[in-house]
C-alpha cells in the first residue's frame, strides 16, 4: 500500500473518533448540568482542557481577562464544535476525515464515504443555526451516530485487509488517548473542593465520567457501584472494555504486526517497540501502584507515550526522512494536543482512597 494512503485511512479514522469523543464529551456534560447547581465555567472549562485546546481558548476568548470568566457555555460549544481554527473541533475534526475518505475512496467502501460526506454535510449545515449553541442535543447525537455508523461500515463493508488494520490503528490510539484524558481532566480539574469527595456530587461527576466513555452500563454490571479507584482502574486497565486504554493498546499492536507482518512481541521498527513497550507496561500495571504513583503523572506519561507512537508510526511508514517541524499538519495537530498541568497535592484525595 502507498504510504499516502495509509496515512490518509489512519488519520480517517483518528479523526472521526476525536469528533464523536467530543461530541460525547459536551453531550454529557449538558445533561451534567441539569443535576448540578455550580457556575458555568467551573463546568465547560475541563472540556477544553480534555481536548487540549486551553492555550488556543485563552487567546481567542479570554483575551486580556480571566480563562474562567471566558469558558461560559456558548464560548466553550463555539470553540468545540464549530470553530474552524481550533483542530480538534468537531468541525474541523469532520472535515479533515472527510478529505481523508475522499482521498482514499478507492481503498474502502462507498458507504463509507457516503456516510463521511453525509456527516461533513450535517456539521456545515449546523454551523448555520444559531438555535444549536442553546440547545444541541440532536445534533451532538447525529455526530455520534454518524460516528457509529461509520465504525460498523468499516468493520462490515471491508475487507479485513492492511487498509482496515490502518483504519482501527488510528482509531484505536485515538480512542487511548481521549480515555486517559478524560480520567486525567476529571481527577484534577473538576472538583471545586476537597470536601466534595465521595459524596453525592462527586459520584456523579464519576458517573458522567462512566458515560463520557459509553462506560457506565458495563461498569455498574461488574463493580455494582461508583468508586474512584475502580472507576480508574475499570477505564485504564480493563482486558475487556473497548474503550480502556489497555484493551486499546492491545487491538491496535495486534494491527500494527499485521501491518509489518512481524510476530507480536518482537519489533522490527520504532513504531512496534514504542507501542509494544506501553501495552506491555499496562498490562503488569496495577491500579493502586499507578495511585501511589500518582495518576496525573502516570496518565500524562502515557499520553506523552501515545504520541511518540503515533510520531514514530508517522516516521516508520510515511515520512521519506526523519519528522522534524516541516512535517505535514496532521502530525502536528496530533502532537498540540498535549498539555502540561500542575498536578495539586490536594487533588489526589479523590482517588487515594479505596472504594
Amino acid at each position: 500500500m502507498l504510504s499516502r494512503v495509509a496515512n490518509s485511512i489512519y488519520w480517517m479514522s483518528r479523526y472521526l473518533e476525536r469528533a464523536d469523543n467530543v461530541a460525547r464529551f459536551i453531550n454529557v456534560n449538558l445533561h451534567l448540568m441539569l443535576d448540578l447547581s455550580v457556575e458555568s465555567a467551573s463546568q465547560w472549562m475541563p472540556l477544553v482542557v480534555t481536548t487540549g485546546g486551553e492555550s488556543l481558548f485563552r487567546e481567542r476568548y479570554a483575551g486580556a481577562g480571566s480563562v474562567q470568566q471566558a469558558a461560559t457555555q456558548e464560548n466553550v460549544l463555539q470553540f468545540l464544535i464549530f470553530d474552524q481554527d481550533n483542530p480538534n473541533s468537531i468541525s474541523s475534526c469532520v472535515r479533515a476525515a472527510r478529505e481523508n475518505v475522499r482521498s482514499v475512496r478507492q481503498s474502502i467502501s462507498s458507504e463509507m464515504w457516503e456516510t463521511a460526506n453525509k456527516m461533513h454535510l450535517t456539521v456545515r449545515s449546523g454551523a448555520s443555526h444559531d438555535g444549536l449553541r442553546e440547545a444541541p442535543y440532536d445534533f451532538l447525537e447525529e455526530i455520534k451516530n454518524a460516528s457509529h455508523l461509520f465504525i460498523g461500515l468499516t468493520e462490515s463493508t471491508m475487507t479485513n485487509n492492511e487498509a482496515w488494520h490502518w483504519a482501527r490503528l488510528g482509531r484505536l490510539l485515538e480512542r487511548a488517548d481521549q480515555t486517559s484524558r478524560i480520567v486525567d481532566v476529571k481527577y484534577y480539574f473538576v472538583l471545586p473542593t476537597i470536601e466534595y469527595v465521595g459524596m453525592p456530587y462527586d459520584n456523579l461527576h464519576w458517573a458522567a465520567l462512566l458515560k463520557s466513555a459509553t462506560a457506565f452500563e458495563m461498569y455498574r454490571k461488574k463493580y455494582r457501584r461508583i468508586a474512584p479507584q475502580w472507576v480508574t482502574e475499570f477505564l485504564l486497565l480493563d482486558r475487556e472494555f473497548p474503550r480502556s486504554v489497555r484493551y486499546c493498546l492491545t487491538k491496535a499492536e495486534h494491527s500494527l504486526h499485521a501491518i509489518t507482518g512481524s510476530p507480536v512481541g518482537t519489533f522490527n521498527n520504532p513504531a512496534e517497540q514504542r507501542l509494544g513497550r506501553l501495552r506491555s507496561d499496562l498490562d503488569f500495571a496495577r491500579i493502586d501502584e499507578i495511585i501511589d504513583f500518582g495518576l496525573h503523572e502516570y496518565l500524562d506519561n502515557v499520553q506523552s507515550r501515545l504520541i511518540d507512537v503515533g510520531n514514530a508510526i508517522f516516521g516508520s511508514f510515511v515520512a521519506a526522512e526523519p519528522a522534524g517541524p516541516s512535517h505535514q499538519t496532521q502530525t502536528q495537530t496530533q502532537t498540540q494536543t498535549q498539555t502540561t498541568r500542575p498536578a495539586p497535592a490536594e487533588a489526589r484525595a479523590p482517588g487515594a482512597s479505596s472504594p
